[in-house]
């Protein structure tokens, strides 16, 4: 009962002990009690139990008795770091024991050899064990024999084998109670799924099985070590390193396994090391290779050094006697049969090369080099990364271009089983090696073409195809709602003066971490992106007009790719360090812009933009002709409000996440019917000014009581957000019919929040799975509003359910509402809406985003850079899934400011403008006051519509 129900367990174990047992049976309660503290609680506690018990169980003259607590009391103190002990207690309950019993000695015996690492042992052990147990039909011991013959498997890279033994062993756990080992086959189907390389199904396997050991109450020590696995190979190290340290705190305090801390250890070391925090890889894996040697554990302490030596490189402490050391832990990890030595083979000859011993670096890569051709995605792009730095040793710059394409076409075809957008950017970062080896031989040896066909190898590739469409899954629709619900309660709370409860932003961060969770299961759908990018197309379609600015990075250096009139030409400019930090002063300037009184710190910002078009540009800027140009620039400038430069502040002027990206924007053609949505969230200090406005002028009325003339009400706050009265300016009295030329359908604020037909078209929303396309728009009068329409919603219409109902396939989208962007987790960005937040999780569900849209809104077009050159936020949401256009904002703004910026912009559409060029015309007709005109230069246009 010790694993189905430990609870339980305990408590009978100790109600036994309470009854003045025999000594057979208080042995037996004793051990029960020790193998629950030995893997729930206090090591120390469970050592005097199993002592005791053993005592008892010869003091009952019970040869079997004694070998089985002989067994658990083996594998107790092999957990508390006493390998020697340990190993003697289990030869005596080898030879105290005799068939059934000998042979679960022998199984734990065996997990103990894996524990340490001895895989040839374990293998052994349970080789011995499992033909007794079948003999006997101990369906329950038979079951973790073969689990634990099938972990050993994975550990040596035999996947095909260990699947083998996982489909046996569940089989038979089908059968039984046991529901804590039923919990462990499939926290090992999910280590499984890993091995083979599939991440989506491991997450989602691992999590199942967490839930299924929450309901029994037990820690979670191995799988947390195993989830950090996988979250480091889905490029989340940061998280992973969050999670392992937070599970050694939990350990310490209740005093555990000093094995399972160790294993913990290992793990925070390997994630700080992939999370660039070199100085607590070290601290880490100093820790993990004491403990690790004093357990006598050898192939655990080989793995610690190994990482151990990658952070002493990583803090640029490269010598001969580092690549001695990477060597032989290579030597070791190899005879071991570890999956990891090709690593520890790519390292030794990294720093060999790095201290010019070509000689010696050539022998060590070339080791590493082998892993090329088979295994996991990981472990060959480990190879090819080494056959890169040979050609590149070998001053072969075809022979790089050769194995970086290689390597990263590795990484496209594992990129693509991730159904997550965010895992998608992430994982890119493992291609970073080849992608700057193979930049900077084409620099080298092919000239800017291939440079830039290089640098959009590995450039956004997150937005080469849309992401996996959520599944109909009803309990991340549940948990949706539920956030939503919540995040609009807290967003009360804070508009009335006070915070939310502590409980509140507990349940919140509980329902973000689910929502995440179950998005990360999604397995990708397509196949490898074979769209690739051709140089001779993008200039086709620039012509001799258009001009298109590709910055590339090449050791901390901008390259200015300049392309049009039929070439590519290559401009050197500054350091993208000083670009980063004159950019966030430019922010921080814009940001004092926004509020009236600050006119004096124009001229500064001013000149910090031609300082950032020096370092930007350089050189370039004087040949960038007369006509539009797009800027694609690299993650790390994102923020840039590229119409400050000078020499772009008066053109036509868009940008994209890159060259792919903008061809693919141009391509994307408008939908049918060109449906127009306007959309006001609560609590906008212009009380969404515009919108009234643009609904005005579509339907040739204007609005009565004076709302909707673009001037926020007398006395608002710049910067907050000023709700009107209830009734204040109604639109819904002002619904008319829709004709078929486009009128405008005002929907009312609903007269039932809590419930009636508004909550009931809630709902159906809600519960749907998006397959198709909504219907028509209902009018306010019960009528249809016709293709071509202009919707708007607003008031308690303005609600996340209908608003992406209404967006999915519009031609246009204005949504005027409050934007936050969130660093710690970009795809919860949002809208502020009626209900709660708009997130980008939300918008991913649409069938067809609008072809154009326009965010008004603070901060919509900031973006986290992850992976290697990837943007993750809501404008990159937004393109894979059929936006061919937005305007956004890096900046906060002016509410105020923002009302005549976005009416002019507007009249330029009407008159058949682009985005981009009614940007560009609306910033002109601004006034000339600073507030205004650092309204315009927080605005950019994204895409090619």
């Amino acid at each position: 009962m010790v694993f189905a129900a430990p609870g339980e367990a305990l408590a009978r174990a100790e109600e036994l002990l309470g009854a003045d047992p025999s000594p057979l049976h208080a042995s037996v309660a004793h051990q029960v009690i020790g193998i629950w503290q030995r893997d729930f609680g206090d090591t120390r506690r469970a050592l005097a139990h199993l002592r005791r018990a053993r005592d008892l169980a010869a003091r009952a003259e019970s040869a079997e008795r004694e070998a089985d607590v002989l067994a658990t009391l083996g594998v107790a103190l092999v957990h508390a770091g006493r390998t020697r002990a340990g190993l003697a207690a289990f030869e005596r309950g080898v030879a105290r024991g005799s068939g059934h019993t000998r042979a679960r000695v022998l199984y734990r015996r065996a997990y103990v050899w894996w524990v340490l690492g001895r895989h040839g042992e374990a293998l052994e052990d349970v080789r011995r064990a499992i033909p007794v147990l079948r003999q006997v039909d101990d369906v329950i011991w038979t079951a973790r024999a073969l689990t634990l013959r099938a972990t050993v498997h994975l550990a040596q890279g035999s996947v095909e084998r260990a699947n083998a033994d996982f489909t046996a062993a569940e089989a038979l756990w089908d059968t039984t109670g046991q529901e804590h080992d039923k919990a462990d086959a499939v926290e090992s189907r999910g280590l499984a799924a890993f091995r083979a390389g599939d991440v989506p199904a491991a997450l989602r396997l691992l999590d199942e099985a967490a839930e299924r050991y929450a309901k029994l109450g037990t820690p979670t020590f191995m799988l947390t070590i195993r989830r950090c696995e996988v979250l480091m190979a889905a490029g989340l190290a940061t998280e992973a390193l969050a999670e392992a340290d937070g599970a050694i705190a939990v350990l310490d305090g209740i005093g555990g396994q000093s094995t399972r801390k160790a294993e913990l250890l290992l793990v925070a070391a390997r994630a700080a090391r992939l999370a660039d925090e070199p100085r607590t890889a070290l601290a880490r894996a100093a820790v993990a290779v004491r403990l690790f040697a004093g357990q006598r554990r050898t192939w655990y302490e080989t793995h610690a050094r190994l990482v151990l030596i990658e952070a002493r490189a990583a803090t640029g402490r490269g010598s001969g006697r580092l690549v001695a050391d990477a060597a032989a832990v290579a030597e070791r990890l190899a005879a071991f049969g570890a999956p990891a030595a090709p690593e520890a083979s790519l390292l030794a000859g990294r720093i060999a090369l790095d201290l010019g011993w070509t000689a010696d670096a050539e022998r060590h890569l070339a080791v590493a080099a082998r892993s090329r051709h088979g295994g996991p995605p990981l472990a060959r792009m480990t190879g090819w990364a080494a056959q890169a730095l040979r050609a590149r040793a070998a001053g072969s710059p075809r022979g790089v271009l050769e194995a970086c394409r290689r390597g990263l076409d590795v990484l496209d075809d594992h990129r693509m089983t991730l159904g997550a957008s965010e895992l998608r950017a992430r994982a890119t970062a493992q291609g970073a090696e080849l992608a700057a080896l193979a930049q900077r031989a084409s620099l080298v040896s092919g000239g800017p073409r291939r440079l830039l066909g290089w640098s959009e190898r590995w450039r956004a590739t997150v937005l080469s195809a849309p992401p996996t469409r959520p599944p109909a899954d009803p309990v991340l629709l549940t948990a949706m709602t539920a956030f939503r619900e919540l995040a609009a309660r807290a967003e009360e709370t804070r508009s009335d003066g006070g915070r939310p409860a502590p409980a509140l932003e507990r349940e919140q961060r509980r329902l973000e971490r689910e929502i995440r969770s179950r998005t990360l299961h999604m397995r990708g759908e397509a196949p490898g992106d074979g769209d690739r990018f051709d140089v001779a197309r993008l200039l086709r379609r620039l012509g001799d007009e258009v001009r298109l600015v590709e910055l590339a990075v090449l050791d901390g250096r901008v390259h200015v790719l300049l392309c049009g009139q039929g070439r590519v030409r290559r401009f050197e400019a500054g350091l993208l360090a000083e670009a980063e930090a004159e950019a966030e002063h430019v922010q921080a300037g814009l940001r004092r812009l926004a509020h009236p009184g600050a006119e004096a710190r124009l001229p500064l910002v001013e000149a910090a933009g031609a300082r950032l078009q020096h370092l930007l540009l350089g050189p370039a800027a004087a040949h960038l002709g007369s006509g539009p140009v797009v800027v694609v620039p690299p993650g790390r400038l994102h923020r840039v409000p590229w119409a400050l430069l000078p020499a772009l502040r008066d053109r036509v002027l868009s940008v994209s996440p890159s060259a792919s990206s903008w061809l693919r924007a141009g391509d994307t053609a408008p939908p049918s019917g060109g449906r127009q949505v306007l959309v006001r969230g609560p609590g906008l200090a212009s009380g969404g000014a515009e919108v009234s406005e643009l609904s005005d002028r579509y339907t040739g009325r204007r609005t009565p009581g004076g709302a909707g003339t673009g001037t926020p009400p007398p006395g608002t706050p710049t910067g907050t957000r000023h709700v009107p009265p209830h009734g204040e300016g109604d639109p819904g009295e002002r619904a008319g019919p829709v004709g078929a030329g486009g009128g405008a359908t005002r929907v009312p604020p609903a007269a039932d929040a809590g419930g009636g037909e508004s909550a009931r078209r809630e709902r159906e929303v809600a519960g749907r799975t998006g397959g198709g396309r909504p219907g028509p728009v209902a009018a306010a009068g019960g009528g249809t509003a016709a293709r071509g329409a202009t919707v708007v919603l607003e008031g308690d219409d303005a609600r996340v359910p209908r608003v992406l109902r209404e967006l999915d396939g519009a031609a246009l989208a204005h949504i005027a509402a409050h934007g936050t962007f969130r660093a710690d987790s970009p795809l919860f960005s949002s809208l502020r809406m009626a209900d709660g937040p708009l997130i980008v999780h939300d918008f991913e569900r649409l069938d067809r985003s609008p072809y154009r849209i326009i965010l008004p809104c603070c901060d919509t077009a900031r973006f986290a850079s992850v992976g290697a050159d990837e943007l993750l936020g809501l404008v990159t949401a937004l393109l894979p899934l059929g936006t061919a256009g937005v305007v956004a904002c890096t900046a906060p703004v002016n509410d105020a400011a923002v009302v005549p910026l976005m009416l002019a912009l507007h009249k330029g559409l009407d008159a058949g403008l682009s985005l981009a060029e009614a940007l560009r015309d609306a910033r002109a007709a601004l006034p000339g006051d600073a507030v205004h005109q650092a309204t315009g230069w927080a605005f950019s246009a994204f895409g090619a519509a």
